[in-house]
Order: structure tokens, then sequence, then C-alpha cells
């Protein structure tokens, strides 16, 4: 592993950048309790995915419309603070 990668932390996808590639790094569940975790890996957010904000709603930039795999769906800002991504690599391509 080089020292660039060992510098990068992971975001929550409520906070990535529009149109930009990244990877799903691991999936948490909110204090609440609640179980979103699993639910989320239901539908295909699994490490290693590529992933990417392509739209945010207006007002308060909710729901953002996020694409996974070969799939576009409408999440909550508080689901996609579930989903901690990293940037995509070109090494990850094919996964």
């Amino acid at each position: 592993m080089d020292q660039a990668s060992l510098c990068l932390l992971p975001i929550s996808l409520d906070q990535a950048e529009l149109a930009a590639s990244y990877a799903v790094h691991e999936l948490i569940d909110p204090a609440d309790g609640s179980d979103w975790s699993q639910r989320l890996e239901e539908i295909g957010f699994l490490p290693g995915e590529r992933v990417s904000v392509m739209a945010r709603g207006q007002p308060g930039n909710d729901p953002l419309a996020v694409r996974v795999g070969h799939s576009t769906f409408a999440l909550r800002r508080a689901e996609a603070a579930c989903i901690r991504v990293l940037p995509w690599t070109q090494g990850e391509a094919g996964r």
C-alpha cells in the first residue's frame, strides 16, 4: 500500500461530491439503533461496490439520487450517512 492510500479516510455518502465515483467501504447503523445497514446491503450497497451521488433534492439536499452498480435509488440523507465510502480507484474496476 502506498503512502497516499494510507492517508485516505472514509467519508459518509451524504457528504460525497456529485457525480464523483466512490467505493463502498463499510455500512454503519445510526445511533438510534435502526438496522439500516442490513436494508442497504440487501439493495446492493456492499463493500467494494462503485457508488455515486447523481443528484440532490431541493430544498435541503434531501433526498439523494444514488447510483450503485447498475441501479439508482433515492436515499434520505440519514440513510446515505450510514454508508462510508472511499474514492474509486482504477484498481477497483471489475469488482
